[in-house]
């Protein structure tokens, strides 16, 4: 009996019956969360087959096992979810799923036939429909048997590189049930499906931490443009685009990760802020890092590796795998060669983790891989791009005199390609025209210049096509000719294989050198291409604090100059921010103050005057105000979905950023709904930055006293026919608007109704101004609310002091003595 049964797509989503597949969206369902796939993105991508397997209890416990069958590279995670699977979601976008493996017992009867006639589910699990929503892939079933704990225990045990690593994550991944049993699937899958078999010892399988590193959810990563851009799919213009100055395709793949999922871990984060700094400061050793990873330009360390760990569970007399084998070696060859220059630029380092890289690459396991490869290998042939050269390159990679049958083959091919080479000139001289060949895939052609003829060719040639200003044809003989050569060709590439299989046995020994020389590469291009974008170094004090803090995105974008920066500030004692003010930059401030996040977590500098950061273990948002037409969704319900799994996730360490909540309802309905949410939020204890067009929300929240509220400024400015008499400064100031009411008279004025009518609306306007702020003033609930302020800034004042205050004890007296004064006089007007 098959594994597998017959695969099926994701979509489209109306194939699915309604009965089965549809399902009421409600406060619980989750966001569309669907990254769209750039240039930048894709080039740099991994492509994961992921199994995934969730228990039957209600912990919503899930186990992911992901192999990238092209490096090598194997993931096992397994994390508690909520019922919306945001988390799950999140770790199959960090790792780019081609496909996605689950059991037969998640799919209903209407979403797959399956052959072994098992009794099916009336519904798909909700996990699987949550995939199909996201991801637009094939989603294949596994039978329930091979999803075995044992069965992945023993695949681990037996692949995993013999490596200090190694063993920890045996001991972290031999408890993992669900994790374990997903790999049992995965492996079996790759066997029966892939036709992939892997030698023992040689894949990079790391049990994978979740906790330590923030949780962005794929929403939120498509509104920042985190990985690419959301009105153009090829543009750059993105913060991987803005970041990425990468050689290595492990470096770009490591940059994509750490933006999608930055690091919360403090020590590491410094350490990579260090090498940032260093190679900043000394030009030289930027240069020589640079001139050292350019020889790396466009490798694919993990490709190479696993290469030579794979092997077809079904053997193949196939040349190409072979002639692809051989090319491989040469690859492996120049990189080892090409490690020592690398490790020698980093050199009397003074950042550890520059030290580690260097010890990392400069690992004796290494030297015995070179000196094995240069054994068997011919220095003198270098892996070309195209042509006869990258042929003989292949041909000739294995040194002379090592195998007699490869020497014979190898003759028989030269003598081939010289009577090609005979049949050219001969037919040149007869026809008196410059004939010239040109290898392709099927063997060489003839090639003639438009200009070298004059009429048509001569009788004899065939398959005549013009290509870029130039004849190409064949003949009968040269055809006949191709075909010995073709022979020989395969014949000595089948021979060289043989003996690269046999190098490939003794590498396969140490590969977990050769991994972790390519993660340290990839570490170096990542941190090298930091360098790049670098202008202050961010701090990690628990409070966010950002003097001129710029939007790095539109930076790279707008003329220089013409960005206004702005200042953010957000502790304890004031972690809930409403923003106010006209249509113009609030959605910008919130995206700036996600992305210098995301920034310097990553381990990189920020461009800002000065940037102090709280290490967040989560990034919620709920930025745009689409309709999502694709669920049938509207703005509102876009926006609860969004605000459920918020408020599901959050925790008193979340960064979160709201635009213009409660719009999609009517205003009474919206005022109540965002209120609602804020006083969740403010219990939570979050950092919130919440824009709103409700100005009653200034009013409801202000007994709360850790809300502080912000807004846009705006200048009075002399009125023409084409200006109301404002200008947008997109600087933010403290305070709610003082005429927050008045842009709309403002609009009034501009569409010419009669001056009467005006100066009555303003008069009212103005009078319940008045009324509501002296009210506001002498109300015994604002003084409580003053007091509760002051008294919580103190804490969060004498805290900040206590665990980072780095002044002398006479400063730091006169500091303290500052609060002591302003509480007194706090106390003394409110009591």
């Amino acid at each position: 009996m098959s594994a597998h049964t017959r695969p099926f797509s994701a979509r489209p989503v109306s194939s699915r019956p309604a009965t089965s597949m549809s399902r009421a969206w409600n406060a619980q369902s989750r966001p569309t969360t669907a990254r769209p796939q750039t240039a930048a993105s894709i080039r740099h991508e991994s492509s994961y087959i992921i199994a995934v397997l969730e228990g039957r209890g209600v912990a919503r416990e899930v186990g992911i096992a992901a192999l990238e069958k092209d490096t090598g590279r194997v993931s096992l995670i397994q994390l508690a979810d909520s019922p919306t699977y945001v988390k799950t979601i999140h770790q199959l976008h960090l790792h780019s799923p081609s496909l996605i493996l689950v059991p037969d017992t998640f799919l209903s009867v209407a979403d797959v036939s399956l052959a072994s006639g098992g009794k099916k589910p009336p519904t798909t699990s909700i996990l699987v429909q949550c995939m199909m929503e996201e991801f637009d892939i094939p989603i294949e079933p596994v039978l329930r048997k091979y999803w075995n704990e044992t069965a992945g225990l023993d695949f681990v045990n037996q692949l995993i590189v013999d490596d200090e690593e190694g063993a920890a994550t045996l001991v972290a991944a031999s408890s993992k049930y669900y994790a374990l049993s997903a790999a049992s699937a995965l492996f079996k899958h790759a066997e029966a499906k892939l036709n992939l078999r892997f030698a023992a010892g040689s894949l990079l399988i790391r049990y994978v931490q979740v906790n330590g590193t923030m949780m962005i959810d794929p929403e939120t990563a498509r509104n920042l443009e985190l990985v690419g851009n959301m009105s153009n799919k090829k543009s750059s213009h993105s913060l991987f685009g803005l970041l990425n100055y990468t050689y290595t395709a492990m470096g770009a793949r490591l940059l994509r990760v750490n933006i999608l999922a930055p690091l919360t871990v403090h020590s590491s984060i410094e350490a990579r802020l260090d090498v940032v700094e260093e190679l900043i400061q000394s030009e030289d050793r930027f240069n020589e890092v640079k001139n050292a990873l350019k020889t790396f330009n466009k490798m694919d360390f993990d490709k190479l590796i696993c290469s030579l760990a794979a092997s077809e569970a079904r053997e193949t007399t196939n040349a190409k795998p072979a002639a692809a084998r051989v090319a491989q070696m040469l690859n492996l060859r120049n990189i080892v060669k090409g490690l020592p220059l690398l490790a020698n630029t980093l050199q009397g380092s003074r950042s550890e983790l520059l030290n580690i890289v260097a010890d990392m690459i400069s690992d004796e396991r290494l030297e015995k891989i070179e000196r094995l490869v240069r054994q068997s290998l011919n220095e003198e042939a270098v892996p070309a791009k195209g042509g006869i050269g990258a042929v003989n390159a292949r041909v000739y990679a294995v040194k002379a005199n090592y195998n007699r049958l490869l020497d014979v083959a190898r003759e028989t091919y030269k003598e081939n390609v010289g009577d090609i080479f005979s049949l050219n000139r001969e037919l040149s001289e007869q026809h008196n025209l410059p004939i010239t060949l040109v290898y392709q895939e099927t063997g060489f052609v003839f090639a003639l210049k438009k200009t070298d003829l004059e009429g048509e060719l001569p009788k004899g040639f065939i398959n005549v096509t013009m290509q870029k200003g130039r004849w190409l044809f064949s003949s009968v003989e040269l055809k006949k000719r191709n075909a010995r050569m073709k022979d020989a060709l395969d014949e000595t590439l089948i021979l060289s294989d043989r003996i690269i299989q046999e190098l490939t046995v003794e590498l396969v020994v140490d590969i977990g050198a050769l991994y972790k020389a390519s993660e340290a590469v990839a570490i170096l291009d990542m941190l090298w291409s930091f360098a790049h974008a670098s202008i202050l170094r961010p701090e990690f004090t628990g409070t966010l604090a950002i003097k001129a803090g710029r939007h790095p995105i539109l930076e790279s974008v707008q003329s220089a100059g013409t960005l206004v920066p702005n200042d953010v500030f957000c502790c304890e004692a004031s972690s809930f921010q409403i923003v106010q003010g006209p249509n113009s930059g609030k959605s910008t401030y919130l995206r700036q103050i996600g992305l210098l996040t995301v920034v310097a977590m990553c381990g990189c500098f920020v461009p800002a005057e000065y940037g102090s950061f709280r290490l967040h273990d989560a990034l919620l948002t709920r930025l745009s105000n689409d309709d999502d037409i694709e669920k049938s969704l509207s703005t509102f319900a876009n926006e609860m979905a969004a605000s459920a799994m918020i408020l599901g996730i959050a925790t008193p360490n979340s960064l979160i950023l709201i635009d213009e909540l409660g719009r999609g309802t009517s205003p009474r309905d919206g005022v109540g709904i965002s209120h609602a949410i804020a006083e969740e939020l403010i219990r939570l204890k979050s950092y919130v930055f919440f824009a709103t067009h409700f100005n009653e929300l200034t009013t409801t929240l202000s007994r709360q006293p850790s809300v502080v509220n912000l807004h846009l400024a705006v200048q009075k400015t002399r009125r023409t026919t084409s200006n109301i008499g404002m200008s947008f400064q997109y600087r933010i100031v403290d305070g709610a608007p003082d005429d927050s009411g008045h842009y709309g008279l403002e609009l009034a004025r501009l569409a010419d109704l009669p001056e009467d009518v005006i100066v009555e609306a303003q008069r009212v306007a103005d009078k319940l101004s008045e009324l509501e702020e002296r009210e506001h003033r002498e109300s015994h609930t604002n003084k409580i609310a003053v007091r509760r302020k002051a008294l919580l800034r103190l804490r969060t004042q004498l805290t900040q002091a206590l665990d980072h205050s780095t002044l002398p004890d006479e400063e730091l007296a006169a500091y303290l003595a500052r609060f002591q004064k302003d509480i007194t006089q706090v106390l003394h007007d409110t009591l």
